[in-house]
């Protein structure tokens, strides 16, 4: 399972090319390193331990306080944010007859942010999950009931939100790990919800973020369940943050999956970069941003071969300075720092 989910992955460690020795020579920008242009968005995050640093504050947040925080995104000069989930637990985070809405101070807060991102210039993905038990990804993708569901709640948000112009597309967030190719079942999960996608939105985008992206087999097998892949954009997980991966390994992947997608000449790759690290034990404990060397490291690793660079994520892991509504460890607002010192986000008057 993903970095969302629980699944215990023994990899190898987070450190960087750039130690702290040698942060001088990391935090001098270079001409090839591309600039941060999304993160993912959460009104709650799904695990109670490695959200410990800002549910409790988002779960507050009124809807001027959410509209505020959407502002201060994008005057960083990113333009895509993407909600990693629509519903949790069996509640959801908008107004819907389908399931009991969660408790939260805000009364619709994707009517909030979607409002707030029309008029700061945002492109949401919006989700389509989860419904059901996250933890077990496979089930959300097979069960027919769980299908029905999610098919229904697509219909529902696009009644009552593709209004918006913000609303930019789709974001399907169940996945399993790839070991080698996708699996048969999740090309189906994606094409099922980019024909509806399609029916409700006409077009709107489409968006992924798999993950197991260093045991990807990009020969021409893969290459064929790319032409299959019913998707605009897979943004694939860069996996340092879940300590799967080094980043000293990371751009040999990406150079590898470059070269798949160009032969494929469909889904636009992208790079979903993990600016976080755990405070303690791997998906058991909170995040916490990363150190900014390796954070620009990892941007580094993955610029010669994406067309863009989202995170994972803003919310929780960077926060404006001098500001009064700071969600996250207090680490987020050296990050926010680092990144615009050297030009990684590209702050601008809004």
């Amino acid at each position: 399972m993903k970095r969302r989910n629980f699944i215990q992955t023994l990899g190898a460690g987070t450190a960087g090319i750039c130690l702290s020795a040698a942060l001088p020579a990391c935090t001098e920008k270079k001409k090839d390193i591309k600039a941060i242009e999304g993160s993912w968005f959460e009104f709650q995050h799904h695990s109670a331990a490695e959200g410990k640093y800002w549910n409790a504050t988002l779960e507050n947040f009124t809807a001027l306080q959410w509209d505020r925080k959407v502002k201060e995104i994008a005057e960083t000069g990113m333009k895509y944010l993407v909600l990693l989930n629509v519903a949790i637990y069996g509640k959801s985070f908008y107004p819907t007859k389908l399931l009991p809405m969660l408790s939260l101070a805000c009364e619709d807060p994707l009517e909030t942010v979607l409002t707030a991102a029309d008029k700061y210039g945002i492109r949401f993905f919006i989700s389509n999950g989860f419904f059901g038990d996250w933890t077990d990804p496979v089930s959300l993708m097979k069960n027919p009931e769980i299908n029905r569901l999610r098919l229904n709640a697509m219909n529902e948000i696009a009644e009552k939100y593709a209004r918006h112009e913000s609303f930019y597309g789709w974001y399907y967030p169940n996945e399993t790990g790839i070991e080698g190719y996708y699996e048969d079942f999740f090309i189906n999960y994606v094409n099922i919800s980019s024909a509806e996608a399609e029916k409700l939105t006409p077009g709107r985008k489409t968006l992924i973020a798999p993950y197991g992206t260093r045991n990807i087999k990009t020969d021409d097998y893969y290459i064929g369940q790319l032409e299959k892949l019913n998707v605009d954009f897979i943004a694939y997980q860069d996996e340092i943050g879940v300590e799967k991966t080094r980043v000293e390994e990371s751009a040999a992947f990406y150079e590898n999956l470059h070269k798949a997608h160009s032969k494929a000449g469909r889904s636009a790759l992208w790079a979903d970069v993990e600016v976080f690290r755990f405070e303690g034990k791997v998906y058991q404990s909170a995040l916490v941003p990363a150190p900014p060397e390796r954070v620009i490291s990892q941007l580094e690793a993955v610029s010669p071969f994406v067309e863009k660079i989202l995170i994972y994520q803003y919310p929780g892991l960077i926060n404006k300075p001098d500001t009064d509504i700071i969600a996250g460890h207090p680490d987020s607002i050296q990050l926010y720092r680092e990144l615009v010192k050297n030009k990684y986000l590209q702050v601008k008057k809004i």
